[in-house]
C-alpha cells in the first residue's frame, strides 16, 4: 500500500508543480499572448464548465468516440483474419503498408470531398487513421500466438471460432491494448483537426474562433480542456486494460517468481 501511495503521490506532484510554477511566473503578466494564469482558469470555469461542455465537448466526444469504436471493430476483426491467414496477408498487406505511410491528416481533404463539412467527416476520419494502428498490433499478437498453444486447442478438438475466442485473442490482447493507446492520442489529433476545418461545433471549432477572435484566455482554456479529457479517457482506458489483462500479469509474476 506504501508502495501505491508514494507512486501515486508521484503522479501528482508533477502536474502540481507545474501548475504552481505556471501560476508565480504569470502571475503579473500583461501579456495578450500569456495570460495569468488564474484569468484562464477563470475562463474555463465560465465556458467549460457551463454551456461550452455541452455545446462542445459532448459533440466532440460524441464523434471521436464513434470514429474509435469503429476503428477498435474494423482494426481487431482485420487484424484477427490477417494474423490467421497468409493469403489474407498476402492479398491486403501492401495495400494497409501503403495507406499507413499516408499521414492521417491528409485524409481530411478527402473527406472533406466525399461526405462534406459535418460530422459523418469526422466520424471517417477517425475511424480510418486509428484503424491502422490497432490493426498492424492486433495482427503482431496473433501472429505471435505459441503454436504449443493452437496444438492443444486442436487436441482438445476446439472449433476454428472457440480457438480464436478462448487462445488467439487472450494471447494477442496485451498487443492489441497496445494499439489501442497509441489510436486513442491518434483519435483526439484527428478529432480537432476534423472541427477546426469542418465543423460549427466541439473543441477544435472552439479553440480555433477564440484563434481568430483574439479571446486568448478562452483559446487556453480549450487547450486545458482538451489536454483534460485526452487524459481521463486514457485513465478509462488504461483501468480497462487492467482489468482485462489481470491474468497476465499475475502469469508474468508467476514465471519471474519460478
Amino acid at each position: 500500500m506504501s508502495g501505491r501511495l508514494r507512486a501515486l503521490a508521484l503522479e501528482v506532484a508533477g502536474p502540481l508543480a507545474i501548475i504552481a510554477v505556471w501560476w508565480v511566473a504569470s502571475a503579473n503578466s500583461t501579456s495578450l499572448y500569456f495570460p495569468p494564469l488564474e484569468t484562464i482558469l477563470g475562463r474555463f470555469r465560465d465556458v467549460w464548465l457551463g454551456t461550452g461542455f455541452t455545446d462542445h465537448a459532448l459533440p466532440s466526444l460524441s464523434r471521436m468516440l464513434t470514429g474509435y469504436l469503429i476503428a477498435v471493430v474494423v482494426g481487431v476483426g482485420l487484424g484477427v483474419m490477417v494474423g490467421l491467414s497468409p493469403w489474407a496477408r498476402r492479398l491486403i498487406g501492401p495495400s494497409v503498408e501503403f495507406l499507413r505511410a499516408l499521414p492521417a491528416v491528409v485524409l481530411v481533404p478527402f473527406a472533406l470531398v466525399v461526405f462534406g463539412a459535418g460530422d459523418g467527416m469526422q466520424i471517417f476520419v477517425v475511424a480510418l487513421g486509428c484503424s491502422f494502428p490497432i490493426l498492424l498490433n492486433t495482427v503482431a499478437g496473433v501472429r505471435g500466438t505459441e503454436p504449443v498453444m493452437i496444438d492443444v486447442a486442436r487436441t482438445f478438438q476446439f472449433t476454428r471460432s472457440e480457438t480464436v475466442r478462448r487462445v488467439v485473442l487472450p494471447a494477442a490482447a496485451p498487443s492489441i491494448f497496445a494499439g489501442l493507446r497509441a489510436s486513442l492520442a491518434l483519435a483526439l489529433i484527428l478529432m480537432v483537426v476534423g472541427e477546426m476545418v469542418g465543423s460549427t461545433d466541439g473543441i477544435g471549432y472552439s479553440i480555433l474562433q477564440s484563434q481568430r477572435l483574439f479571446a486568448i484566455s478562452d483559446m487556453w482554456a480549450g487547450l486545458i480542456m482538451l489536454g483534460s479529457l485526452g487524459y481521463l479517457i486514457n485513465l478509462l482506458l488504461l483501468g480497462t486494460e487492467q482489468v482485462a489483462l489481470r491474468w497476465h500479469r499475475g502469469l508474468k509474476a508467476r514465471t519471474r517468481d519460478a
